[in-house]
């Protein structure tokens, strides 16, 4: 909020405002957007993770982990917005870490939202947004050699994209620019990434397929700053 969030918000006027990794708790601090309703999911570990939803529309439903397995409840990285015609899934994914070392948790959880997204995906279509902290294919990172294997670049994370992608779901960025280079959303702190532009694609709007057709953006903000991520833009007519 102290780096321009607020009239980042009231100048996109988006209907839905997903945030991952609020590191908050519900309360911890006055958001001050009139005539947006305010949806948390907050870690049970303090300054971790996070999720929220900012949205001037009033949901049929909001549900929080709503994979309702115990084992994903605790650490605040889901919340489904029911919007009557669609479903609204916005996700914090796990991080693998360094050295993998929370690979086999990272593939439980993407097992367990897969399915969860074909179950939501039978009632209504899905739109699934968020940091998924996974580079899909080589062209969504500057540096595909020398960061095979790394987290979020592994060949188990991008296995379980194409397991989701094949599943009835489509990456609206690469459905609209499916061979475009050099259009990050996320980029280290360190070397002077950003000014380099050696990032990573990591952050999606992910569709139900039928509603592809139905995409008239997506974009990457990258000249917005404030988080070493930079916010990515859906538009669909839904």
């Amino acid at each position: 909020m102290q780096k321009g969030f607020l009239d980042f918000v009231k100048d996109e006027n988006a209907d839905y405002v997903c945030i991952q990794e609020t590191k908050m708790q519900e309360g911890q601090a006055e958001v001050p957007l009139d005539g947006y309703h305010q949806y948390f999911n907050s870690a049970v570990r303090k300054g971790y993770s996070g999720t929220a939803v900012f949205t001037p529309h009033i949901p049929e439903s909001v549900t929080v982990n709503g994979m309702n397995i115990d084992e994903h409840a605790s650490e605040g990285r889901m919340i489904t917005i029911d919007g009557g015609h669609f479903y609204l899934v916005n996700v914090y994914t796990p991080n693998a870490q360094d050295g993998l070392k929370r690979i086999e948790y990272r593939m439980k959880w993407e097992d367990d939202l897969r399915k969860y997204l074909i179950e939501l995906d039978r009632k209504k279509p899905v739109i699934y947004c968020g940091d998924l902290n996974v580079a899909h294919q080589e062209i969504d990172l500057k540096n595909p050699k020398t960061n095979r294997g790394n987290a979020g670049f592994s060949d188990e994370e991008r296995g379980k994209m194409t397991e989701l992608l094949g599943s009835g779901f489509v990456d609206s960025f690469r459905y609209l620019y499916p061979d475009v280079t050099g259009r990050y959303s996320w980029w280290s702190y360190r070397f002077n990434a950003r000014k380099n532009n050696a990032g990573w694609r990591i952050d999606y709007f992910i569709v139900s397929d039928r509603i592809k057709d139905q995409i008239t953006r997506a974009d990457i903000l990258s000249e917005v700053y404030g988080s070493d991520h930079c916010p990515v833009v859906l538009e669909i007519d839904i």
